[in-house]
């Protein structure tokens, strides 16, 4: 069955999803990386803003309304979906959110392989928390083009709210522009009503311009959000990366007035450096992409450590992770 372009269902949806546009090969080209500037200013962030207390609380409980809770193991099956999405619906216990105000807290979504689509949906009716599911021959992206994009078909047809494709690596190592522009356009008119998150995979990219010129053209392409990593490859997400996307975003935003999401994903276990993210999302976008509609953090053991630090801040004690556990 073909997807249609119907209307999303995502509850914090606000924003007109982005239409993307032609491929502006001028625009691309001029994407530039000052590589040293960067890592300059991704080195003073952590040292330059941190939150106590109250505030620190609030922070974590906004992260946690962003996580893209996910299992991408061989072995998921429908019984540990299922404690994963009982975990998203009641993501910190009870006792540490009522002292918080925060009851009634969820994550952003669940994240999983295709087949278990089903089951997550089945375990979260009614609660609102979107069905994200990993496609186009996730992670590596070199089965047949078709079948990449037969299976966005098959996902969307059984219900994912959300599709998290994975680009063709070769087309930006080759500078390829017109090649990923054509693929990611393909798979974008194949989610339908299905929001689309490109992953770049930028530890394969080779250049944080690479990096830059990528995430232009997938968001010329219709991409909804672009995202860093599968979380397979040696490096996932870092800040330098972070930030070359995230000012692509705000270039996009700023030319087009479309707002894109951003999701990084891989090695964010620790609720410090979910604090770090968010500042500076902050700092170069501005309030409006601290929501859940605009802003993911594709993890899982960090709920786990947010958890720990909320429990802190309510009784002042450290209590042990495995008080915390996913499932």
């Amino acid at each position: 069955m073909q997807a249609t372009e119907t209307p999303t269902q995502l509850p914090q949806v606000t924003e007109p999803r982005n239409p993307g546009q032609e491929l502006d090969m001028d625009w691309v080209m001029s994407a530039r990386a000052n590589t040293s500037a960067i890592e300059r200013r991704c080195a003073s962030l952590p040292g330059r803003r941190s939150v106590k207390k109250e505030f620190q609380a609030a922070w974590l409980c906004r992260a946690i309304s962003c996580i893209d809770l996910t299992t991408l193991a061989g072995d998921d099956t429908a019984g540990r979906v299922a404690r994963l999405c009982a975990k998203a619906r009641q993501p910190v216990r009870p006792d540490i959110l009522k002292p918080l105000g925060m009851e009634g807290l969820t994550v952003g979504a669940v994240c999983v392989y295709h087949d278990m689509i089903a089951p997550a949906r089945d375990a979260l009716t009614g609660t609102g928390i979107p069905v994200a599911a990993v496609s186009t021959g996730f992670p590596a992206g070199l089965s047949p083009f078709h079948l990449r994009v037969a299976e966005i078909g098959e996902s969307v047809k059984v219900g994912a709210d959300e599709i998290d494709i994975v680009i063709s690596r070769r087309h930006v190592l080759t500078g390829n522009w017109q090649a990923l522009y054509d693929e990611m356009r393909a798979f974008r008119t194949a989610c339908g009503g299905a929001h689309v998150k490109a992953i770049l995979a930028t530890g394969e990219l080779g250049s944080l311009r690479n990096v830059a010129r990528a995430s232009l053209v997938c968001m010329m392409a219709g991409a909804d959000f672009i995202k860093t990593s599968t979380g397979k490859e040696a490096v996932n997400a870092t800040l330098p990366v972070s930030l070359v996307m995230i000012r692509a975003i705000r270039d996009y935003h700023q030319r087009t007035g479309y707002r894109v999401g951003y999701k990084p994903a891989g090695g964010i276990s620790k609720a410090k450096d979910a604090l770090v993210y968010l500042s500076l999302i902050k700092e170069e976008l501005g309030n409006r992409w601290l929501q859940p509609d605009l802003f993911r953090f594709g993890a899982s053991s960090l709920l786990g450590d947010i958890e720990r630090q909320l429990d802190h801040h309510v009784t002042g004690a450290y209590s042990a992770s495995w008080r915390h556990a996913m499932g």
